[in-house]
């Protein structure tokens, strides 16, 4: 009988499970005893999602969002405060505690707003709020002026908490909703054009320079956006990033005239995309999270002008990156690990919490009737992907375990 094992080691942390031993823990299928082609990894963390409740639970809920998650093998979520109402109190932040406490079936680490109802005109109660968020962001819009995120950047660092920024200049938006390249002059679509994110970026980089807060940047997709970053890391600014699978596999070439195209910073041109993929390979992007940002099908099917921005991601995650990075030889499984697992939960300081047992060598189709988020909407529909996950467990709690016949 063979021993499957995965093990991390590095400065910052070390994981070794062994499989034989958690076949009977767990009472697993005996077939997962000899079979090599399974593997088990530690829990992934995911830095970015949008769980919609409370006050937009007909787009996700802490229940759904948490299922959907445990079926990805994220066993940990951090989840974005644009919601209604926004957590900038404890008053607010109450509110949504109490739905994660008796719906969720994962851990889920609540950010609070950096600004009043995310507004940007003042500071939420960041004192208040510090020993029970994760970090701070207005996720969603940008913080636009300097003087507030100087303020919110000195206060951060005076409560040894993180700023995690949405970088977008809304003045150079004007109106667009896809990347201001080919594919947007070919169709008339507007253009949303790259400075709008890296501006803000180095912006912030200066801030962070001045006050030493330790600043993380949201879902890059530019590639000044990257040497940018890779600058700052080089000249010792407390800067880390993250981007998404989407960014790193798919540009804007490949668009089609569907909601499910549509997110936001937008799918970019192919050199960015390989900037991107530089940039995790030299170790400037830290960590890759979903922005699993669910909505309705019937609000996802207005077109790319109309649509709100936004894809659902959690599920797909690692079979994406581990079928279009690992399998094709761009990355090792364990970089792969270290951006899903290892980095994201050294950042922010989230224990490991459990681990997924995962078939490499199995085939699936993405189909949206196996999606247990509420959200069907991705641009991977049809896709061909490897890796299906078999078990969830986090907290000695089996949190998903697949079905016979379903992904």
């Amino acid at each position: 009988m063979s021993t499957l094992k995965i093990k991390i080691e590095s400065g910052r942390a070390k994981v070794d499970f062994d499989l034989q031993h958690l076949v009977s823990a767990f009472s697993l299928p005996n077939k997962l005893r000899t079979d090599s082609s399974y593997i088990l990894v530690p829990g992934f963390l995911d830095v970015h999602v949008h769980l919609r409740e409370p006050g937009f639970s007909y787009k996700e809920t802490i229940k759904t969002g948490t299922e959907a998650s445990a079926h990805g093998g994220y066993t940990a979520v951090c989840t974005m405060p644009n919601l209604k109402p926004v957590p900038d109190s404890l008053e607010t932040l109450k509110i949504e505690e109490d739905i994660i406490a008796k719906d969720a079936c994962i851990h889920v680490y609540p950010y609070a707003s950096i600004t009043k109802g995310e507004k940007g005109d003042e500071l939420s109660d960041m004192e208040d709020l510090k020993d029970r968020v994760c970090a701070f962001s207005d996720d969603g819009v940008g913080v636009q002026t300097e003087e507030m995120m100087l303020k919110a950047m000195m206060k951060a660092k005076e409560l040894n908490k993180m700023i995690v920024a949405h970088c977008e200049v809304n003045e150079l938006l004007k109106g667009g909703y896809i990347h201001d390249g080919e594919y947007a002059k070919a169709h008339g679509h507007r253009g949303i054009c790259s400075a709008s994110e890296y501006m803000e970026i180095a912006r912030d980089i200066e801030l962070s320079r001045k006050t030493g807060c330790r600043y993380h940047v949201c879902h890059i997709s530019t590639k000044e956006s990257v040497e940018l970053i890779r600058k700052a890391k080089k000249e010792g600014v407390h800067i880390t990033c993250e981007t998404a699978p989407h960014y790193l596999l798919l540009n804007d070439s490949m668009l089609q005239e569907a909601g499910n195209w549509k997110m936001n910073p937008p799918l970019r041109s192919e050199e960015d995309r390989l900037a991107l993929i530089e940039g995790i390979k030299d170790g400037t992007i830290d960590i890759i999270a979903t922005d699993h940002a669910p909505h309705s099908l019937e609000e996802k099917s207005r077109g790319l002008e109309k649509s709100p921005f936004g894809i659902t991601g959690i599920e797909l995650a690692f079979p994406l990156l581990y079928t279009g990075l690992v399998k094709k030889g761009i990355i090792t499984l364990d970089k792969l690990i270290d951006l899903l697992v290892v980095n994201p939960r050294e950042i922010f300081g989230i224990p490991y919490d459990g681990f997924s047992v995962w078939n490499l060598d199995e085939e699936f189709e993405v189909k949206e009737e196996t999606f247990l988020s509420k959200g069907k909407s991705t641009p991977f529909i049809g896709a061909k992907l490897y890796g299906v996950n078999y078990l969830t467990v986090c907290n000695n709690h089996i949190v998903y375990e697949k079905e016979e016949g379903n992904n």
